[in-house]
This record gives C-alpha cells, sequence and structure tokens, in this order.
C-alpha cells in the first residue's frame, strides 16, 4: 500500500514542479530524492509518459551538451488537477498531523 501512496505523491511532486519550469528525468529523479523518494528510471519514464498520454504534460526534445533531452511542461489539464488536489492535501495534512 505505502508503495501506491508514494506513487501518487511522485505524480503530484511531478505536476507541481511542472508548473514551474519544464522538467527532465534526470531533474526530477535528483529533486524527488531531495524529497525521500527512492524511483529508478524504469518507473518514472512510464510514469512521464502515462502522465502525457492521459493529457497532464507535454513534451518537446532539446539538444542539451550535444545530447536530445526530453523536457516535460504542465497542460491546462494538468493545471486544472493540480488546483483541484491541493485543497484535499491540505485538508489531509491539517487532519493526520
Amino acid at each position: 500500500m505505502l508503495r501506491s501512496i508514494d506513487l501518487g505523491f511522485i505524480k503530484i511532486h511531478i505536476l507541481h514542479h511542472a508548473n514551474e519550469k519544464p522538467i527532465y528525468g534526470v531533474w526530477i529523479m535528483e529533486e524527488l530524492e531531495r524529497h525521500g523518494y527512492k524511483i529508478t528510471p524504469g518507473t518514472l519514464y512510464p510514469m512521464l509518459h502515462n502522465m502525457e498520454e492521459e493529457g497532464y504534460l507535454k513534451s518537446y526534445e532539446k539538444v542539451v551538451e550535444g545530447k536530445v533531452r526530453k523536457y516535460y511542461e504542465i497542460t491546462p489539464e494538468g493545471k486544472k488537477v493540480l488546483e483541484e488536489i491541493k485543497p484535499k492535501i491540505r485538508e489531509l495534512v491539517e487532519e493526520v498531523l
């Protein structure tokens, strides 16, 4: 059960950070690790792909230091979901803590 809860929190983190600026896989993995989440590329990249397929993220590629890097940005639908979840997170935190 803990794993599925963590995956939900990770998705919220992804939406939050993609709302602030375009993100890419290695950066978000490092950011998540800073928050105590250990996620492998084999878990993260399918999650990003699924979030894009579901319409919450959109991606584009850019060459950085000779390598192609895939960036993700939040979509209007992703912003809507993020705004809808914030009050629920606030209520849960207040109740649990």
